[in-house]
C-alpha cells in the first residue's frame, strides 16, 4: 500500500468519524443549517476532489496530482452552492405539485424523493454536467497554453459531444443520479447534501473503472 493511499484513507475516516461521533456529527449538523451555503462548497470542493484523485489513482495505477487542482476544487465549491440550492427547490417544488394534484401519490414521501431525484436530473443535471466539463476542459486548456487565451468556440470544438450525451445524460443520469438522488432524498435534509458530495466519490470510482476497461480493450484490439 503505498503512503498516497493511507493519506487518502486517513481524509475519508475523518469525514466519516464526522458523521459517526455524536458531538461532531450535532456540530457539523449545526454548522450547516446555520451557514448552508458555505457547508455545501466545503463538503463538494472537499469530498469530490478526493474522487477525482481516486479515480485517476485508478486509472493510472498511481497518485497523480492534475494541474489546477486549487481550480478544479473551487468549481466543485461552486456545484455545491447550485446543489444546497436545487435540493431544497426540486423537493419542495415536487411537494407543491402533489399538493396541487400535478404530480400524483401526495403524501408519499419514496414518491416526492422519485420525482425530485427525477426532475433534478433531467433537467438541472445535465446543464451541471455541462458546465462542470468546460471548466474542467478550461483549466486544462489554460495550463496547455502556458496561461494563455482560451475561446468558448475552443472549448465547444474540443468537447467531446457524443460522450457527453450518450454516456454522461442518457446513462450515468438515468442509472446512476436518478436512483442515488432518490435515496438521497429520504434521508433527513442535514445529510443530503453531504451524502451527494460522498456519492461524487463513487461515481468517481465508476467512471474510472469504465475508463480503465475501455482503455485496455483499445490496447488488446490495436
Amino acid at each position: 500500500m503505498k503512503k498516497g493511499d493511507l493519506l487518502w484513507g486517513f481524509a475519508l475516516l475523518i469525514w466519516i468519524l464526522l458523521l459517526v461521533i455524536p458531538v461532531t456529527r450535532s456540530a457539523t449538523i449545526t454548522a450547516s443549517d446555520a451557514h448552508p451555503y458555505i457547508a455545501g462548497f466545503i463538503k463538494f470542493a472537499i469530498l469530490a476532489t478526493m474522487g477525482d484523485l481516486l479515480g485517476i489513482r485508478i486509472r493510472h495505477n498511481k497518485w497523480i496530482v492534475p494541474k489546477g487542482i486549487i481550480y478544479r476544487a473551487v468549481v466543485w465549491g461552486i456545484i455545491g452552492l447550485m446543489v444546497t440550492l436545487v435540493f431544497t427547490v426540486y423537493m419542495g417544488g415536487v411537494g407543491a405539485a402533489q399538493a396541487s394534484g400535478r404530480l400524483p401519490f401526495e403524501g408519499s414521501v419514496l414518491a416526492q424523493a422519485f420525482f425530485g431525484s427525477a426532475i433534478m436530473n433531467v433537467t438541472f443535471g445535465p446543464m451541471m454536467m455541462v458546465f462542470h466539463r468546460f471548466t474542467d476542459m478550461f483549466i486544462d486548456t489554460k495550463y496547455e497554453k502556458n496561461e494563455g487565451p482560451v475561446t468558448l468556440r475552443e472549448l465547444i470544438g474540443k468537447i467531446d459531444w457524443n460522450s457527453l450525451v450518450e454516456f454522461t445524460w442518457l446513462k450515468c443520469c438515468p442509472f446512476f443520479w436518478i436512483p442515488a438522488h432518490t435515496i438521497v432524498f429520504l434521508l433527513p435534509a442535514e445529510y443530503r447534501v453531504l451524502v451527494s458530495a460522498f456519492l461524487s466519490i463513487a461515481l468517481g470510482i465508476l467512471l474510472a473503472i469504465a475508463n480503465k476497461e475501455k482503455l485496455a480493450k483499445v490496447v488488446i484490439a490495436a
